[in-house]
C-alpha cells in the first residue's frame, strides 16, 4: 500500500478525494490537511459532509494537519484540492522535497514539464516525470485538467482517427463546479450564467496541450483551433456540452467512433467499464440521468448529427476533477514512478 494524504480535504473537491479513497485496494489514506485554525482536530469533527454518499467512518478519527511539506513526510504521494494561489507553491514544495503531487488544481497545468493527463487519451504524457527528474526534482508534479475540458477531450479520443482542425463547444456547467459556497441561489435558480472565470481560455488552450505529440522532452501543442462558449446553468453535479468539429465523414462512421472505443488503458480500480458510453436514444445525455454512470466516471455522447456535432456530459467533480487525479496516480503507479 502507498501512504498518500489530501491537500485542502474539507472542500468540495477534497471531500470526493476523501470518498475515494477512503476504501483505496493500493493507496493508505493516512494525512489530511485543512486550514490551520483545524489542525489538531479530528476530520470527523471538523468536516461539513456535503457529498450524496456517506461519509466513510474510516477517516473520522484521522487528526488534520497543517498545509506544508514538513506536514507530510510520512506519505508518499499527495492529492492536492487547494485553490490555484495556494497550490503553487505548495505543490512545487512537496514535489521537490521528494512528493508524488496529483493535483486538481490550475497552478501547474500549463508548465513545459508538468503532465496535463487524462488516461483514456495521452497516457505517454506521463513520460514528462522523467524530463521533471532530469531536471533536478526528487518527485513529480502531474495534473489533470479542468472539469470541462476532461469531458470534451474523452470524448474527442476516438475522433483522432480522422482529420480536424476546428473544435467549437457551448457547455452547461453545473453549479458544483463553482464549490459549496461558489453560486447564490438567487443568482442561479430560475436562471443561465454566460460567464464563467477564466473557463473558456482552460479549454482553448488545455487541450492543444493534452491532444499534442510529446518529444524532445516536451508537448508540441495539437494544431486545432478551440472556440469555446460557457455558462453556468442550475443544475447540481453533470457538466453538459456541445461540440461541433470539422470532420468530413459519414454520421454513421463517427458514431461508430464512439461505439467501438477502446481506451489505451485497462485494469485501473477507478477506471469504469466503460470511460466513454454512446447512448443511442434521441435525448441523451442528460446530467441527472447518466452522470452517475460508471461510478461517476463514465463519460456520455450522444446526438452525433450532421455538421459533426453532437452531445457530451461527464460529472463534474467525480470525471472531472477528484476522480480524474486518483486515476491518473493509479496509472502512475502502474507505470512504476512510485
Amino acid at each position: 500500500m502507498i501512504n498518500v494524504g489530501v491537500l485542502g480535504a474539507t472542500g468540495a473537491v477534497g471531500q470526493r478525494f476523501v470518498q475515494l479513497l477512503a476504501q483505496h485496494p493500493w493507496f493508505n489514506l493516512t494525512a489530511l490537511t485543512a486550514s490551520d485554525r483545524s489542525a489538531g482536530k479530528r476530520y470527523g469533527e471538523v468536516v461539513n459532509w456535503r457529498l450524496d454518499v456517506p461519509f466513510p467512518k474510516s477517516v473520522a478519527d484521522i487528526r488534520i494537519r497543517n498545509t506544508d511539506v514538513k506536514s507530510l513526510k510520512d506519505v508518499d504521494l499527495v492529492f492536492s484540492a487547494l485553490p490555484a494561489e495556494v497550490a503553487a507553491e505548495v505543490e512545487t514544495a512537496c514535489a521537490d522535497a521528494g512528493l508524488g503531487v496529483c493535483s486538481n488544481a490550475s497552478s501547474h497545468r500549463m508548465d513545459p514539464l508538468v503532465p496535463l493527463v487524462v488516461p483514456e487519451v495521452n497516457p505517454d504524457h506521463l513520460g514528462l516525470i522523467d524530463a521533471q527528474r532530469d531536471a533536478g526534482r526528487d518527485g513529480f508534479i502531474v495534473t489533470n485538467p479542468n472539469c470541462s475540458t476532461i469531458v470534451m477531450c474523452l470524448s474527442l479520443a476516438p475522433l483522432r482517427q480522422f482529420a480536424f482542425k476546428d473544435i467549437r463547444v457551448a457547455t452547461m456547467q453545473a453549479i458544483s463546479g463553482a464549490g459549496f459556497q461558489g453560486v447564490a441561489a438567487m443568482g442561479i435558480y430560475d436562471n443561465v450564467i454566460p460567464f464563467i472565470g477564466s473557463e473558456e481560455q482552460k479549454m482553448e488552450t488545455e487541450t492543444l496541450k493534452i491532444l499534442g505529440r510529446l518529444e524532445g522532452g516536451g508537448v508540441s501543442p495539437a494544431p486545432l483551433k478551440v472556440s469555446a462558449s460557457c455558462h453556468r446553468v442550475p443544475v447540481i453535479d453533470g457538466h453538459t456540452m456541445a461540440v461541433w468539429i470539422d470532420i468530413r465523414e459519414p454520421v454513421e462512421k463517427v458514431r461508430d467512433s464512439f461505439r467501438k472505443f477502446v481506451p489505451p488503458i485497462s485494469g485501473l480500480p477507478t477506471q469504469p467499464e466503460h470511460s466513454l458510453l454512446y447512448l443511442e436514444d434521441q435525448d441523451r445525455p442528460q446530467p441527472r440521468l447518466d452522470r452517475n454512470r460508471g461510478n461517476g466516471m463514465t463519460v456520455s455522447v450522444g446526438r452525433v448529427r450532421e455538421g459533426i456535432r453532437y452531445v457530451t456530459m461527464g460529472h463534474n467533480t467525480i470525471r472531472g476533477a477528484a476522480g480524474a487525479s486518483v486515476l491518473n496516480a493509479e496509472l502512475i503507479h502502474t507505470r512504476k514512478y512510485l
